[in-house]
């Protein structure tokens, strides 16, 4: 044994590249852990897109119903659980009173609003047939369909009525849980961050849920909003199907941009096809909703939470659409708003941070003049 010791020693031996002790093999293998790592989640990320679209659907849930359960505090100061329960109460009023409504008259307008689509669609298609623009009617309708097609296979299932209800339902059951004890979750949340971030992650929480309560609230008004505007606008001007129209602008006004579009060309598809005056009735009635959201709610809303560029929040709808169907279409905007927030807080910390170090050096300059 001393004579190859003795020989080691005069070999002068170093760790060899398969040797876990050598410091840069450690470090080297750090690093392709952390890439691989981030593959990995990449990866489930994509796989896994629909069932966390369901999770963030379900946050967003639970801030609405601890947005209400807040407001409610403020004129009842009762217990949390009670204030919670009443919120449901009313929504599921709300629901229920919606659906008794659509038993009534929503069914028979929506089959109508189909059939009248179906023929402003051969209509405006031999109007485009004879100006030379498409060789047939059938055009804008294969037209049409690729645009609905466009818009992702990976939630095809959600895109359906039984998948769309069933998805809806996971959401609601899912905030419900997460309204209940918020606090339980946040904590789960912190607890796999080290503890030098977890002052700066619930500070940063709490911005975020204050920002979003602000924001789905003033969403929720502006649907309430555009909904009874132009249901009552389209009644009084004797537009056909005004409480359907009123229904289906209400709902798409929780999608900015685009919802708004669709509800446009709905109302002016019905309005047009009574006549001319009735089409520019229903083309007044929508700018004047449109106006009195875009100039008075949007900014309130704005000022009190997180301007987001228009073309900002359409290209996200237009990308979480396609890649994740209507989930990610009716998501996209607060997703973005709470990347900018996280974003925002992030950068200010660096700042700071980058201010604090250069703090010595400017007071040891100082000193020597």
């Amino acid at each position: 044994m001393s004579d190859q010791t003795t020989e080691l020693k005069a070999n002068k031996e170093q760790p060899g590249p398969t040797e876990l002790r050598d410091p840069l093999l450690q470090q080297e293998a750090k690093k392709a852990a952390i890439w691989i790592g981030m593959a990995a989640a990449l990866a489930l990320i994509v796989l896994l897109a629909q069932p966390l679209l369901l999770i963030v659907g379900g946050l967003i849930v639970a801030v609405m119903l601890d947005g209400g359960t807040r407001l409610l505090g403020k004129v009842l100061p009762i217990a949390r659980g009670f204030r919670l329960a009443m919120v449901l109460l009313m929504v599921a009023a709300f629901f229920v009173g919606v659906v008794f409504f659509a038993n009534l008259q929503i069914v028979q307008q929506w089959a109508k609003l189909q059939i009248i689509v179906a023929q402003q669609i051969d209509l405006l298609g031999i109007q485009a047939a004879d100006a030379g623009i498409m060789a047939t009617p059938g055009d804008l309708k294969e037209l049409g369909g690729r645009i609905f097609a466009s818009l992702g296979q990976l939630t095809a299932a959600v895109t359906s009525v039984l998948g769309a209800v069933t998805s809806f339902v996971l959401m609601c059951v899912l905030g419900i849980f997460i309204a209940m004890e918020p606090k339980l979750y946040e904590r789960g949340m912190a607890w796999m961050i080290p503890m030098g971030q977890r002052t700066f992650f619930y500070e940063t929480m709490s911005q975020i849920g204050y920002t979003m309560r602000r924001l789905l609230a003033g969403r929720i008004l502006g649907m309430v909003i555009e909904g009874f505007g132009t249901w009552f606008l389209l009644a009084l001007g004797n537009v056909q199907m005004a409480a359907l129209l009123g229904l289906i602008t209400g709902l798409l006004a929780f999608l900015p941009n685009i919802g708004a579009i669709i509800s446009g060309a709905l109302i002016l598809t019905v309005g047009f096809s009574t006549g001319y005056e009735t089409g520019l009735y229903a083309l007044g009635v929508y700018l004047a909703v449109q106006i009195v959201d875009g100039n008075i709610i949007v900014p309130m809303v704005a000022k009190k939470t997180v301007d987001l560029a228009p073309a900002l929040v359409l290209a996200a709808q237009l990308l979480f659409g396609a890649l994740f169907g209507i989930i990610g279409l009716a998501l996209a905007d607060p997703i973005i708003a709470v990347i900018k927030i996280a974003l925002e807080r992030g950068a200010r910390r660096s700042a700071d941070e980058a201010q604090d170090k250069d703090a010595p050096k400017t007071r040891s300059m100082l000193m020597r003049f």
